[in-house]
């Protein structure tokens, strides 16, 4: 089965990064995957991925209002924390460079800044995001623990100056704030909604549009017992649940099963998927449809949330395992 789209040039000029702090953005196209007629179910995918070259769907969502924020508080650094390979530094990098921001990455793993000196084209992510005009500070794993601390901070703010912070993974107020408009009206024939969940920012953005009669479904891309009170500090809808079987171990956890996945759906449907969230929701969608896990004529939409940049840096790690690599060939 083979569902082909086009999308024009326009759609993409439409929603450059210059214009988003004062434009009401279109809601991203909405992609028939299939019938699965055994199975009375049908999926269909919302293409968030579409958004924007380099600052692709929920990482659109979630900065926009805080980009709004930074400036009207007439702020002109942004500051945020990230892992080797993270959506959120490359995102916020390129944000920064396109309004005029000054970005700084606080980066996960003191041997990172060696290897990027030595060899940065091991790592796509923070290559792009030093030439978008990022400057990193590395720090050990225990302390990057304590990046929430306000001690840790105010330090920070000693040696970097007055800066806009964005939390790991862009999960705030206001990033929810710009996942509520994930969801339009158009969406309100579905029954089932699912999203990869991170940091819980997305989904709980998500479950705050959408309607008391449909079932917000959130697959971890991590092993996690805490996900459930982070996503309840931002909602207070009960129609809700995280599937945590799908998680591969982990966001930087590979399967040569989950490698196999993504490359057959990009060669069926033509869309590429990401191995840390993407991959593994529609993982588990294929797998729960196949189990008859949902109910009887239910229509499903996935949530695209981008993260594609990331699927580079994941290849290499494959390929120093002797493993396939993730098929990245453009769309068709």
């Amino acid at each position: 089965m083979k569902a082909a789209i086009s999308f024009p040039n326009a759609f993409f000029e439409s929603c450059r990064m210059n214009e988003m702090l004062n434009f009401n953005l279109k809601a991203s196209p909405i992609q028939l995957i299939g019938k699965f007629g055994n199975f009375n179910v049908s999926l269909y995918v919302k293409r968030e991925d579409l958004l924007h070259p380099e600052v692709s769907g929920n990482k659109f969502r979630k900065l926009k209002y805080n980009l709004q924020a930074a400036q009207d508080q007439n702020h002109k650094t942004l500051l945020t924390f990230g892992g080797a390979f993270s959506n959120h530094i490359s995102a916020v990098a390129a944000a920064g460079k396109m309004l005029g921001f000054k970005t700084i990455g606080i980066i996960r793993g003191e041997e990172l800044e060696k290897d990027l000196q030595q060899t940065p084209d091991q790592n796509p992510t923070l290559k792009f995001a030093k030439s978008q005009g990022m400057r990193f500070k590395f720090i050990s794993r225990s302390q990057y623990r304590e990046k929430e601390s306000e001690g840790f901070l105010v330090s920070l703010k000693s040696e970097f100056g007055d800066f806009y912070l964005i939390p790991e993974g862009g999960t705030n107020a206001l990033a929810v704030k710009g996942c509520e408009e994930i969801l339009t009206e158009n969406d309100s024939a579905f029954d089932i909604i699912c999203c990869p969940v991170g940091t819980g920012g997305t989904i709980a953005g998500i479950i705050n549009t959408s309607r008391d009669n449909q079932k917000v479904m959130g697959f971890p891309a991590l092993k996690e017992n805490f996900l459930h009170h982070e996503i309840s500090a931002y909602t207070s809808g009960g129609n809700w649940e995280l599937q945590r079987d799908y998680h591969f171990g982990g966001y930087a956890k590979m399967s040569l099963e989950l490698v196999l996945f993504i490359n057959d759906f990009q060669k069926k449907y033509h869309i590429a998927l990401d191995p840390v969230y993407t991959g593994k929701m529609f993982f588990g969608i294929f797998d729960m449809i196949q189990k008859s896990a949902f109910p009887q004529n239910s229509r499903i939409l996935a949530i695209h949330t981008g993260g594609l940049q990331g699927t580079a840096g994941m290849n290499m790690l494959l390929q120093k395992k002797n493993l396939p690599q993730i098929d990245v060939e453009d769309e068709k």
